[in-house]
């Protein structure tokens, strides 16, 4: 069904990430970042949508890419060990409260509003990727 689907997908996701977001924001009037939704879907937080909507949105992120991983016939992911991603899991949850925000919430959200804090965000979320990735890379571990 997707002759290209390594150079599609991105676009195809990045355009489905698009449209949630702006349905979130235009029909509810709020925003769609994954770690505030996550947190009302799973009781943490009171404050937000009802919390039907982001129950049905955060079963959506993993159905949704199931579906497009069967129409593409697959898709092939690696992954570092288990305990890696525990532990990066754990940063980034902090680093999402710490920042009043994720990198759907501030990325995608926040810089189609041009909020300057999102964009501060913004540029520190992927200094740190690129930090990362350099360090991990000099350590031998990618």
């Amino acid at each position: 069904m997707f002759p290209h689907a390594d150079a599609s997908g991105g676009l195809i996701g990045g355009f489905m990430i698009g449209l949630a977001a702006a349905i979130m924001l235009l029909g509810l009037g709020r925003i769609a970042g994954v770690s505030g939704l996550t947190a009302r879907a799973a009781g943490l937080s009171d404050s937000g949508a009802p919390r039907g909507i982001p129950v049905a949105f955060v079963l959506g992120l993993p159905l949704g890419a199931l579906i497009i991983a069967s129409l593409a016939g697959g898709i092939h992911a690696t992954f570092p060990a288990p305990g890696l991603l525990v532990v990066a899991g754990v940063i980034v949850g902090y680093g999402t409260r710490l920042g009043s925000g994720c990198t759907s919430g501030h990325g995608v959200c926040g810089l189609s509003r041009l909020s300057r804090r999102s964009m501060l965000a913004t540029g520190l979320f992927m200094a740190s990727g690129f930090a990362t990735v350099a360090a991990m890379r000099f350590a031998g571990a990618l």
